[in-house]
């Protein structure tokens, strides 16, 4: 399984989901459903330089929505430092919450609450506050 993450640079905010293998196909429909569909059409997004991001699939949706498609540059880390932190997080917050190895992918939701109502010390804020213009009301209040 696979974790297929989006940022939004400013708000700090990202969606993800789980897959089994990480298509063109998948990623086009990740981008329409869970990022377009939600929040509107991006300026621009910025991606590595793996073929499943790169490809005729991914120019074609860019092409419809324009929206330019920008590359990181390879052995360059800092092009695409947000994205390499938001994975590290996402990561132990996976690990921490884990109680059985196979089931890491029911967490996800989760470890993504995590991440969007805990404060970015990069923005002062939490990301949900930025997008919702409040603060998400948890279990634990």
């Amino acid at each position: 399984m696979f974790i297929l993450v989006a940022i939004d640079y400013f708000t700090k905010w990202i969606e993800a989901i789980t897959l089994a293998s990480v298509t063109a196909k998948a990623v086009a429909c990740f981008l329409r459903r869970d990022v377009i569909a939600r929040y509107g059409v991006p300026a621009t997004i910025i991606t590595d330089n793996a073929k499943n991001l790169n490809n005729k699939v991914i120019d074609e949706l860019c092409a419809q929505f324009k929206i330019r498609h920008r590359n990181s540059i390879p052995y360059r880390p800092q092009m695409n430092g947000a994205m390499d932190a938001t994975n590290k997080n996402i990561k132990k917050i996976i690990e921490k919450m884990m109680v059985n190895y196979k089931d890491w992918h029911e967490m996800l939701p989760y470890a993504l609450l995590a991440y969007r109502t805990s404060i970015r010390t990069s923005i002062g804020a939490t990301p949900y506050s930025l997008v919702y213009g409040m603060e998400a009301v948890l279990p634990i209040e």
